[in-house]
């Protein structure tokens, strides 16, 4: 898996279906078979990024997730 925004793979586990990129600091949540994309705000919020990924972007990140 790699993140959608700068391709990094180191991304982190946080939680159950929850992952963290440590390089730009934004959220990957699975949920039914879909990725979202967030920005963690200063307050700790949660802001969509999903209308700046692709579904195709956002779907391969998936599959690379899955076949691993």
């Amino acid at each position: 898996m790699h993140c959608p925004n700068c391709m990094w793979k180191n991304i982190g586990k946080i939680g159950t279906n929850q992952y963290y990129c440590w390089k730009c600091c934004i959220e990957l949540v699975v949920q039914d078979e879909i990725l979202s994309v967030y920005q963690v705000e200063e307050d700790g919020s949660l802001s969509s990024l999903d209308d700046v990924f692709s579904v195709d972007e956002r779907s391969r990140c998936l599959e690379e997730h899955s076949s691993s």
